[in-house]
């Protein structure tokens, strides 16, 4: 048999990546290389998948991440050796923190190249450590292993990752010549042994995972003797609508979280927490059944870790589809890894209320207060703030989907927003801010639904190349970024006075309209806050494609108006 290196190369590619679409893998994010060409042109050729290209693989990585989020399927990223493999540890370490499945195919040089002084070669093998579940370090393609092996470890490492969730590291170190027009007929021979694995479209091999959802460790009769509170954090908005009607049969509070896209009637909770009237209300709860996790509020979090250690480990049960540890204050906890829809079907409630149903009534009336004085806040002048952009969104999504920035704005929205979302999305694993943009863009690409997105001004200074990922993008979709000139979360945080402008806010003086007409993007910084409603308005109903509204506020100007809230809400509740 005549070798060919770079025919090899490719049909060991062609085995694996085959193999990736035979376990649901559908999108494939490239970004350009030499040394990955055997694997982009097998996953160009592969009529299974859907190819998503970009320049710059951190934000490749964030794409695949929103891929990922919105599909709720395996995503693959192939990007070239050397530092290209690098960049993508930010959005392998926020996917390790938050499950969703990133298959990482890095090429890399063959080993004889590697720590020798040869070009574009760096250490790869367990190079993002413990932020992925399992690395298949595969070598050099050779007739002398077999395409089943290649098909059996790539099952071994896509099973694990069916089991826990998060990224996992394929390194594929290729050898020259990469580039050939032979045909890969010239190794029928060595393909035979997997001949009918390719005559049928099933994975070579099959791993089933035990079922662990028939878990009850409070028998449903019980739950009706309780004063229990429901916590919903970041779910599916299914699965939180069935969980807000389990708890409205128990006649129990809710706390939506933002990610969850729901709300409750006792919303706010991240300001009148505060509020000494409220919390004695509250602190009569004896049991706490959380759904998901990545809480936002501050508050809520301070609640359970002095509520929670009263407690024993039967009173705080948290129900979530990922075993992993969810209990950042080390809590006596019962920790359920369930899927969340199966389980609350499976808990058959009596017929009647609770006796303690409507126990956090008087809540209601102090969440609804809040919201009135936030209401009046934007209804008395039509002035545009961080705040009011805020309360607005209540009434700006009308179930579009949202997907919601870190820093200040996600906690505005947690304090000052009811949410009612088609889907909401966000990075609250790390809470970084370098690759919003990019996963918004791998979010509007896999649904194709109408997008608002809510974003800090630093973070999308961190993502401006990202941007271009939605030059072609015809859903409609807002950017809304909220320039303050910097790092404002730092006004609501005990840093150094002294060192605050020049150490931790990092004044930019940048705006954002140029930046638009680079990435041939609409733009609109209105001054009031009518025209802002108007103008998103507009884009939804008539536009398509993505527009960039730039919100311009004073530096400082949001930590002031909360701080004057929080006292009107204390004088009015007093």
């Amino acid at each position: 048999m005549n070798h060919d290196q770079a025919v090899l190369n490719r049909v060991w590619c062609n085995t694996l990546l085959e193999e990736l679409a035979r376990n649901g893998v559908e999108h494939v994010c490239v970004a350009p290389g030499s040394r990955s060409t055997p694997l982009t042109l097998e996953a160009e050729a592969n009529p299974k998948l859907t190819l998503h290209t970009h320049f710059d693989e951190r934000g490749l990585g964030f794409l695949a991440l929103g891929l990922a989020k919105a599909s709720d399927k395996p995503v693959a990223v192939i990007v070239t050796s050397g530092t290209a493999v690098a960049n993508l540890l930010p959005s392998t370490a926020e996917s390790g923190l938050t499950r969703e499945k990133l298959i990482l195919l890095t090429s890399d040089r063959p080993i004889d190249l590697v720590d020798c002084g040869a070009n574009q070669a760096i250490q790869q093998q367990g190079i993002f450590s413990s932020h992925v579940e399992t690395a298949l370090n595969l070598p050099s393609p050779t007739t002398r292993i077999s395409l089943n092996w290649l098909l059996t470890s790539v099952d071994k490492a896509l099973a694990k990752q069916r089991s826990v969730g998060g990224a996992i590291h394929i390194n594929c170190p290729f050898p020259e010549p990469l580039y050939s027009a032979n045909s890969a007929e010239i190794y029928a021979d060595y393909t035979k042994s997997v001949v009918g694995w390719n005559t049928s479209t099933s994975p070579y091999s099959n791993t089933c995972l035990p079922n662990h959802f028939n878990v009850h460790p409070v028998a449903p009769g019980d739950y009706v003797t309780r004063k229990g509170v429901v916590i919903i954090g970041s779910i599916d908005k299914k699965a939180a609508k069935k969980v807000q009607q389990f708890a409205s049969t128990l006649g129990w509070p809710v706390f939506c979280d933002p990610q969850s896209g729901i709300t409750s009637d006792w919303k706010h909770y991240d300001l009148w927490m505060q509020i000494d009237v409220a919390k004695e209300q509250l602190n009569q709860c004896d049991f706490i059944l959380q759904f998901g996790e990545r809480i936002v509020s501050k508050r809520l979090n301070q609640w359970l870790k002095w509520q929670a250690v009263l407690f024993d480990a039967s009173q705080y049960i948290v129900v979530s589809p990922d075993t992993h540890r969810i209990n950042q204050d080390h809590l006596p906890q019962t920790h359920i890894g369930a899927d969340i829809e199966s389980w609350v079907s499976e808990q058959h409630l009596p017929t009647l209320l609770g006796q303690h149903a409507g126990w956090a009534a008087p809540l209601v009336e102090i969440a609804n207060t809040v919201q009135q004085l936030a209401l009046a806040q934007i209804s008395n002048n039509d002035q545009l703030t961080e705040l009011s952009v805020a309360v607005d969104l209540s009434t700006r999504l009308k179930d579009r989907e949202l997907f919601v920035g870190n820093s200040l704005m996600v906690r505005l929205v947690d304090m000052l927003s009811s949410i009612s979302a088609n889907q909401v999305y966000s990075n609250r694993g790390a809470s970084g801010i370098d690759g919003l943009v990019a996963t918004a863009a791998g979010v509007v690409k896999a649904n194709q639904n109408p997008l608002l997105m809510l974003i800090g001004d630093t973070s999308l200074l961190y993502d401006l190349n990202s941007l271009a990922l939605l030059t072609h993008n015809v859903t409609p979709m807002v950017i809304v970024v909220t320039n303050n000139n910097g790092g404002a979360i730092f006004d609501l945080l005990p840093v150094p006075e002294q060192q605050k402008q020049s150490l931790y806010q990092m004044p930019h003086g940048f705006g954002f309209e140029h930046a638009a007409a680079q990435f041939q993007l609409g733009y609109a910084a209105p001054e009031t806050l009518n025209g802002y409603q108007t103008i998103i308005e507009q884009h939804f109903e008539q536009g398509q494609g993505t527009l960039i509204v730039e919100v311009k506020t004073p530096p400082e100007q949001a930590s002031t108006l909360l701080k004057q809230f929080s006292s009107m809400l204390t004088e009015a509740l007093a």
